[in-house]
């Protein structure tokens, strides 16, 4: 691939509203003063629905109201790996009582290894990845990853416990061709971050060329990681429109058919226009 300047632009104001924010921390203090008018420019944007992450039973027992007004939102539920030395048999009670009243938990995530921090222990890490596993197995839930300089053995950890082919979303995918394709030999799906944008990650372009179109997402990891125009500012849904433009640059495709077509790829995994409790995957 010739490497091209790249030249993000807010979303088009044609933008169809069939776009999926596939990851999103909006019970962040960041947006306590302005929820509402978040939510009021995803859908402006074309965000027809939301995955908002919860990181513990607490969280969501918390935060879970304040979406009541909005349908469209729906959650994940997980112990995010740096927190992994607080996950406990409460922990995984909590879990499944919130799973077990809330339909609009659709995954167990974001869960996995992340060695970048060093507060958490690997071996402790690796102990709570494999119980939280074993949960969405037995509940038939999809898994959502997180990643972070422990590729190889979040690989050998998913690989050997049999969860090829099972649904799971690798999210925050940041790595090249070789990586994106033993996640889609795997039968897994990518989501793809703001920093696709970042005009150094050429690798990071020549990746999402090459993933299979059915296996495609797009997410912010709000307010994290905002695209290129926005580096250093606080993220929000309705910026998805930065990286899906370069993504669509990367493939070679319009701008709104790879958002139309990466929101119904995020409504097939998390079964959003299904009724929670139907086992059928792709």
């Amino acid at each position: 691939m010739s490497k091209k300047k790249q030249q993000p632009y807010f979303p088009p104001p044609d933008l169809p509203r069939t776009g999926v924010e596939s990851h999103a921390h909006l019970n962040s203090r960041q947006f306590a003063l302005d929820f509402e008018a978040v939510l009021e420019r995803a859908a402006a944007a074309g965000v027809a629905q939301i995955i908002q992450v919860f990181l513990s039973p607490e969280a969501w027992a918390e935060g879970k109201a304040r979406f009541d007004a909005h349908p469209n939102v729906y959650f994940m539920l997980g112990t995010h790996p740096t927190e992994a030395v607080n996950y406990s048999p409460a922990t995984e009670q909590g879990m499944r009582e919130a799973i077990a009243l809330d339909p609009r938990i659709r995954a167990i995530g974001e869960i996995g290894l992340d060695f970048y921090w060093k507060d958490c222990p690997p071996d402790t890490q690796k102990s709570v990845l494999l119980k939280q596993l074993a949960l969405a197995r037995e509940l038939a839930l999809p898994v959502v990853i997180h990643c972070r300089d422990a590729e190889a053995e979040t690989f050998d950890l998913l690989e050997s416990e049999g969860f090829a082919g099972y649904p799971l979303l690798w999210h925050c995918f940041g790595g090249d061709v070789r990586m994106a394709e033993r996640i889609v030999g795997n039968g897994w799906h990518i989501s793809v971050p703001g920093p696709v944008t970042f005009p150094a990650n050429e690798a990071l372009r020549e990746a999402v060329a090459s993933i299979p179109a059915d296996r495609l997402l797009v997410e912010t990891d709000c307010p994290y990681l905002s695209p290129a125009p926005l580096r250093g500012k606080r993220n929000e849904p309705a910026n998805l429109g930065y990286t899906i433009a370069v993504m669509a640059e990367a493939r070679g495709v319009p701008v709104r058919d790879l958002w139309t077509l990466c929101g119904d790829n995020a409504r097939r995994f998390f079964r959003i226009e299904e009724k929670r409790g139907n086992n059928n995957q792709e």
